[in-house]
């Protein structure tokens, strides 16, 4: 049957068993959509030529480039879901092209379809769709439509793919056959397991050979899992074979020589090329690989498949897997902030300058630690002391007062390591409450002390204590005089939560590859009736494992009720998301949600950190292994590295 609908011609063709013709075969079942002439002479020339497109939407460049190599003529789209949007697409919005086809497959019978054959024979271009690749290896491999494809690259015509279409194009693909979408923690806790369904003997293009290809690569965080599935495949193709894994806004585009450009729509969007030859991994058990290289390809890169070499590469990067673990081996790393709720109107030059140049030196503390091969405990609690020694922050030195005008400090440290911390909370004399949450760390049986008898513990462990005079400034007095009087005048609660804002807080990649979390507040300012945040508790505002490190800085009440630092670790190991995706996601999402703001910054172990934030500015910094400190305090602030 047939109807007309947007310009489609759209046929729903079922090939049935025919029993009054006497044939017996079973149904075919797919659906035909017509955008064009398809009988019309194609105006240009063809030319070989792969598109591989990460799958994102609109990369209009990389399209047309696909519709030039097919000499504008006749474009066959296949598809195992869904219906005929991509080919209006092609058609509409690209253009340029004579007529496109769709077919979308119901099940393996229609690969055997002589109407779909010819479609495929004929036409200029093939371009598989997204969905779910492992239909489209039940319903197409060893089938007329795979050779028909294998057929169609031979004699020097493009064949393009998204998403799933781009992930079945190389020699090995991941298949997803158990119905899933594997994720990088799950792929390298066991890399040969059952999970990582990769094949094999599907399509045999000669540019991809050796190759695994994956897709959403930076967006969903899939680095990881592909470094398994290379592994995996090499187990059994008993040779080195390389991954290539493509960014969700950018398409690779190669000619018939295996030169490949990069079009992306977003900045810094591209492909990565790791380069396998690992070790033979040992079944059921973590991956284990002492260096892993991976190659960036930028718009400005050019790329030689099959054999993966990169001329202008965007970057080179070195991992190693330690347990399943996926380590920068760029480290040492350290970010750090100074607390979010930053207002442009309440600062002077002088004292963005003044925060500033604290910043600095807190980095290059903690970074003189990390290129000392110390641990990164030691570097987060050297640059949260500076931090607490400067005036200019919410902690230490520069702590607000409370309601009966006081200062009490709180203070944590987590070692993602081993998983040992320490806090304290609601002290009046300690100096530097984080060289206390240390000792508490490392010194006792416990994890979190309070008030007088965590001064006492201090007194005992030696840990300097001074008169509580030091802690006063006269600008947080101001504060608390001004909180007092809006509070008698009953306009207290007008601005409540600017009053939680202000913490300061470091996270370290040492050069072994573990982490570490410290924070540190004065908490907030006219606080009362013992009043502890979210910054000396474990999981809300300080959280560190062997994957990832947050501080929090904000309303400490929403950090605590979400347990916020813990949630965006979470996401990662759980959910395999990305560090920045999942900091954005609770910050920038679960927090607001529940009716609170603020910040925080948060690291990985393969390096990649991010630093969300939802107020006007928040103090933040970060320093590599060049030893340069980049710092920012507001929004509009760029930072090279940032991923909020």
């Amino acid at each position: 049957m047939m109807r007309v609908t947007a310009g489609y011609r759209w046929i729903a063709s079922v090939l049935l068993a025919s029993a009054f013709a006497g044939v017996a075969h079973a149904a075919a079942h797919y659906d035909r959509y017509v955008l064009g002439d398809t009988v019309a002479k194609t105006p240009g020339r063809v030319q070989p030529g792969l598109l591989l497109m990460g799958g994102g939407d609109r990369n209009f460049d990389a399209l047309r480039w696909f519709m030039q190599r097919a000499g504008n003529g006749h474009v066959v789209v296949l598809r195992a879901s869904q219906a005929g949007e991509i080919g209006e697409e092609f058609y509409k919005d690209v253009g340029g092209i004579a007529s496109v086809e769709t077919f979308v497959f119901k099940d393996r019978e229609a690969s055997t379809d002589a109407a779909i054959l010819r479609s495929l024979k004929r036409a200029d271009a093939i371009f598989i769709g997204g969905g779910d690749q492992s239909r489209y290896v039940r319903y197409w491999r060893g089938t007329p439509v795979g050779a028909a494809l294998d057929a169609h690259v031979r004699a020097g015509k493009p064949l393009g793919g998204t998403s799933a279409g781009l992930a079945m194009l190389g020699e090995y693909l991941y298949g997803a056959m158990d119905g899933g979408s594997q994720i990088s923690p799950r792929a390298l806790a066991d890399p040969l397991g059952a999970e990582n369904t990769i094949e094999a003997d599907f399509l045999h293009l000669e540019r991809l050979k050796g190759i695994v290809t994956d897709t959403h690569f930076s967006e969903r965080n899939r680095l990881g899992r592909l470094i398994a599935f290379v592994a995996k495949a090499e187990s059994i193709a008993g040779r080195p074979l390389l991954g290539l894994g493509v960014d969700e806004d950018a398409a690779v585009a190669v000619d018939g020589d295996g030169d490949a450009r990069v079009y992306a729509t977003a900045p810094g969007a591209g492909a990565t090329v790791v380069k396998g030859g690992f070790v033979a991994q040992a079944e059921d058990k973590p991956m284990q690989q002492t260096r892993v290289d991976t190659i960036g390809v930028g718009t400005g890169s050019l790329l030689h498949l099959p054999d993966g070499r990169v001329d202008t590469p965007m970057f080179e990067r070195h991992y190693a897997v330690r347990d399943g673990v996926l380590v920068s081996m760029a480290s040492p790393l350290l970010v750090i902030h100074g607390g979010a709720g930053v207002e442009r109107k309440e600062m002077t030059p002088a004292d963005e300058d003044a925060a500033r140049t604290a910043l600095a030196a807190a980095l290059r503390a903690g970074h003189a630690q990390l290129v000392a091969g110390k641990p990164a405990a030691d570097a987060v609690t050297a640059a949260i002391t500076v931090l607490e020694d400067a005036p200019q922050f919410n902690a230490g030195r520069g702590a607000v007062f409370n309601h009966d005008g006081r200062n009490e400090l709180d203070a944590a440290l987590m070692d993602g390591a081993s998983g040992k911390a320490g806090a304290v909370a609601g002290v009046h004399r300690v100096k530097n409450p984080i060289l206390l949450a240390r000792t508490v760390m490392e010194k006792s049986r416990h994890v979190m002390m309070v008030g007088a008898g965590a001064e006492a513990f201090a007194k005992e462990q030696g840990v300097t204590l001074v008169d509580p005079k030091y802690f006063r400034t006269d600008k947080r007095w101001q504060q608390l005089q001004k909180a007092l009087r809006d509070e008698a005048a009953g306009v207290a609660l007008l601005d409540v939560g600017r009053n939680y804002f202000g913490t300061v807080g470091a996270l370290a990649l040492d050069v072994q590859g573990r982490l570490a979390a410290g924070t540190s507040t004065g908490g907030m300012t006219n606080k009362r009736y013992g009043r502890i945040g979210d910054s000396p508790i474990i999981g809300a505002g300080t959280w560190a494992d062997d994957r990832c490190a947050v501080s929090g800085t904000g309303w400490g009440e929403f950090y605590i009720r979400d347990a916020a630092a813990h949630e965006i670790c979470a996401r990662v190991r759980l959910s395999g998301e990305s560090i920045a995706r999942a900091a954005r996601g609770v910050i920038n999402g679960d927090i607001p949600k529940a009716g609170g703001d603020g910040g925080a910054i948060a690291l990985a172990s393969d390096g990649s950190f991010a630093l969300p934030f939802n107020t006007e500015g928040m103090y933040r910094g970060w320093i590599g292994a060049d030893g340069e400190p980049h710092v920012a305090i507001y929004a509009q602030d760029t930072l090279r590295g940032d991923q909020h």
